[in-house]
């Protein structure tokens, strides 16, 4: 076999990203994906080459995003001979599909690749209702006009009505804002320390647009050259608002949770060689990565909030890499909600947890929270969900680049009760 390979990160696209249902709200997924590869394309000058695969996905898939990947890929003036491939990992799907490419550079078996993700809440797929469907399906099968006509009178004026997407997870009827809500409750986290967190990315992410930190890892799409979500909001009128998904007695609200967003995101990968070949400077390096699941449904003694995966997922990718959890100059935790970010970080603070939950002898102590997400993450950002990896993965490369050395650590909550994480080295 032959030498395992690093794996360089050389750039990454993305569109900015809007508020369902404003200004990307007749764009497709096959619009956003194809715009957002197009763009990677012509900033790495790779038209008409052909590179070892397109890894990319949606969450919300309408039927006629069939072989997504694939198509989005015709679209982007990549060789046609690019092969590529859907996955869907829920929030998880970007940096999962970034390592299935590393993967296989690091194996030897491509040289290149793209990573990627989309998805619009404002083309949600809807749905025939279930009983109109069924009767759809027997009124094809059905042999003679008695057997038709009898079908026919099945229908009631109640078929018509869509079966909509539901935001819930299937296991449990609750949202994943209200599983938050439960983890919230579990781990003491306070109203304040949310909106705090929250008005920071806001921060962050203003800042980082202001000293043109995103100039070229983002292309206009629809006349859109911004985020369409950030907004400078005072921490006292944050504090105001009322909660979203327990009315009475939560903490979560519509500006500490991440809202409803439409983007796309995605990276190139490629081997050390593939890279010096074509005059193409390393942004960083993806070295580790660790997915995991947690029970979180059977209410036995092992089972764990929704979006506490990476919390387990971590310690297990320290472990492999020889470092501890301080041994980082960048922390990207994905915030899907203020309070899941604030959860992950307690739990690693907290002894019993370690000891008990992860089998460590001591906890893995705090971060420094001024390396926290310092661009900005999606509660002001937007969470179109494949799209986040991708985008993660970008702005945590280019703050290596500019730092010249160092790591940075990725960790991602998805649904279902999973985790993706990396980490990214120069």
């Amino acid at each position: 076999m032959s030498q395992i390979k690093r794996v360089a990160i050389i750039g990454g696209n993305r569109i900015p990203f809007m508020r369902s249902n404003t200004a990307y709200s007749e764009a497709s997924n096959m619009d956003m994906l194809s715009a957002t590869l197009q763009g990677l394309v012509e900033r790495f000058n790779l038209q008409g080459q052909r590179l070892g695969e397109v890894a990319a996905g949606a969450v919300m898939k309408h039927s006629r995003d069939f072989n997504l990947a694939r198509e989005a890929t015709l679209n982007s003036g990549l060789a046609l001979e690019t092969p590529a491939y859907d996955i869907q990992q829920a929030c998880g799907t970007g940096l999962e599909a970034a390592i299935l490419v590393a993967n296989k550079i690091a194996l030897g078996q491509i040289d290149a690749g793209i990573a990627a993700g989309t998805d619009t809440a404002s083309d949600a797929p809807i749905a025939l209702n279930e009983k109109y469907r069924r009767m759809i399906l027997d009124l094809n099968k059905a042999k003679t006009l008695g057997q038709r006509l009898k079908i026919l009178l099945r229908f009631r004026p109640s078929f018509m009505l869509p079966s909509l997407p539901a935001n819930a997870e299937p296991r449990t009827g609750l949202s994943m804002g209200q599983h938050c809500e439960l983890m919230v409750k579990d781990w003491g986290i306070s109203r304040e320390d949310q909106d705090q967190l929250t008005w920071n990315s806001h921060q962050n992410l203003l800042a980082a647009y202001n000293e043109g930190f995103f100039d070229n890892l983002i292309s206009p799409f629809n006349g859109i050259e911004r985020d369409g979500i950030m907004r400078d909001t005072p921490v006292e009128k944050l504090a105001k608002l009322k909660p979203a998904f327990d009315r009475e007695n939560g903490t979560l609200t519509a500006a500490n949770s991440t809202t409803l967003t439409d983007g796309a995101a995605g990276v190139l990968l490629a081997s050390e060689e593939w890279a010096a070949e074509r005059n193409l400077p390393v942004m960083a390096y993806l070295s580790f990565s660790e997915v995991a699941a947690v029970d979180f449904y059977s209410q036995g003694e092992n089972s764990e909030g929704l979006l506490m995966a990476p919390a387990y997922a971590v310690p297990r990718m320290l472990k492999r890499a020889n470092l501890s959890l301080q041994d980082f100059d960048f922390y990207e935790l994905h915030e899907a909600f203020a309070a899941q970010a604030l959860c992950t970080m307690k739990a690693w603070e907290d002894e019993d947890f370690c000891k008990n939950k992860l089998g460590l002898d001591a906890a893995l102590g705090s971060i420094d929270r001024t390396k926290l997400n310092v661009k900005g993450s999606s509660v002001a950002t937007g969470h179109p969900f494949a799209a986040t990896g991708p985008r993660i993965i970008s702005t945590l490369a280019k703050l290596l680049e500019q730092k010249g050395q160092g790591r940075g650590l990725i960790s991602i909550c998805a649904a279902g009760g999973q985790g993706v994480t990396a980490i990214l080295e120069r």
